[in-house]
């Protein structure tokens, strides 16, 4: 018989490695570190559904990060990660508070509210951050049984627009939201990026400052699939892993999520592949700022550049670099670095893009 292990493969490569764009982190591949990792929770036998040598060494992984109280709870992306969190801070009748260009409002399909069962109250930011005063605008009327009750505001970091929070700032945002009664939870699909740009531990913007619940991302910063909610502060949650499982995050043959954020956290990948990305994007802001007739739109603080330029030179330069429209009435567009952006794809951009703003 033939022994099961023996590796073989019929796969074929389907696309060209060299081709680069700039249209999201998300299309970026696997960091080498993250397959080997991989390779090495391959093989042999172990419990399913979380039980994991795995899975349970993340846990002591996770708590270097955010202290002993944090609890992981890995899923399979993003949405599933915000959606459960959320769920698990809610009440059938309350509301989430949230910036209007918020993930969960704009690029989520609608599942917070289709799948979670929950309403989103949104207020327009210039900057993609909420303040205290801008969540007074939507934080009213829980005792109006007319309205959802305000329960939980959910912020990003680093935000939707690349602009990052200081702790100081998120810090006010918790001490208000608990003084209201309400939680709070960070959607941090980008928090490694925040985190080097800010040059601080992650606990310095989440637990330390008063974060209850944090969607933790990996598939943004090398990783092949994976997200986790971290409960930062138990009380803030109630039936979580029975709500994973409701939400079809739970994934059976877990030590392969856990083991990818093992190698991301465990040392300093996390933090390399970050500040690397960070790095292409304040060199694609200093090639934009160069160019006639392209205009930076926010503070480039993570790994993305939102620009505005004439919409028929965009066109032209989607042919030859992908990227996506950001607002397409104004023609506004965003340019995303990835863990392996290169000086040279970087270079090869800045000069396609002056080559289109000439013609």
């Amino acid at each position: 018989m033939a022994d099961p292990t023996t590796v073989r493969t019929d796969a074929r490569r389907h696309h060209d490695p060299q081709i680069r764009g700039f249209a999201s982190d998300n299309y970026a591949g696997t960091h080498p570190e993250i397959l080997a990792a991989l390779a090495l929770a391959n093989g042999g036998h172990q419990i399913a559904y979380g039980e994991d040598e795995y899975t349970e060494h993340l846990q002591r992984v996770m708590h270097s990060h955010f202290g002993p109280t944090a609890e992981a709870f890995p899923v399979f992306n993003g949405t599933g990660a915000n959606v459960v969190s959320l769920q698990a801070m809610t009440d059938r009748w309350g509301a989430v508070i949230c910036a209007e260009s918020a993930h969960i409002n704009v690029d989520e399909g609608g599942a917070p509210e289709r799948v979670g069962g929950l309403k989103l109250l949104t207020v327009p930011t210039p900057d993609g951050k909420l303040t205290p005063e801008l969540i007074d605008r939507q934080a009213y009327g829980w005792d109006d049984e007319h309205r959802a009750m305000p329960q939980v505001v959910s912020i990003t970091q680093n935000t939707e627009l690349g602009t990052v929070y200081t702790p100081g700032e998120i810090r006010a945002i918790c001490d208000h939201a608990h003084g209201l009664g309400m939680k709070v939870h960070l959607d941090g699909a980008r928090i490694a990026n925040a985190a080097a740009s800010l040059d601080v531990p992650m606990r310095t913007f989440t637990n330390t400052v008063g974060v209850d619940v944090l969607s933790f991302g990996g598939t943004k910063n090398g990783a092949i699939v994976g997200e986790a909610v971290v409960v930062l502060n138990p009380d803030a949650v109630r039936a979580m892993k029975h709500l994973r499982k409701l939400s079809m995050q739970l994934a059976s043959k877990m030590r392969f999520v856990s083991v990818q954020l093992e190698a991301l956290l465990a040392g300093d990948l996390w933090l390399r592949n970050a500040r690397h990305a960070n790095a292409m994007a304040q060199r694609l802001a200093e090639g934009v700022r160069a160019v006639d007739g392209v205009e930076i739109l926010h503070p480039v603080q993570a790994n993305a550049v939102f620009a505005r330029l004439p919409r028929e030179v965009s066109e032209r330069l989607q042919k030859r670099f992908r990227f996506y429209f950001w607002d397409e009435a104004a023609g506004d567009v965003r340019w995303m670095c990835a863990f392996d952006t290169t000086e040279d794809d970087v270079d090869a951009f800045l000069l396609a893009l002056k080559e289109e703003m000439a013609r």
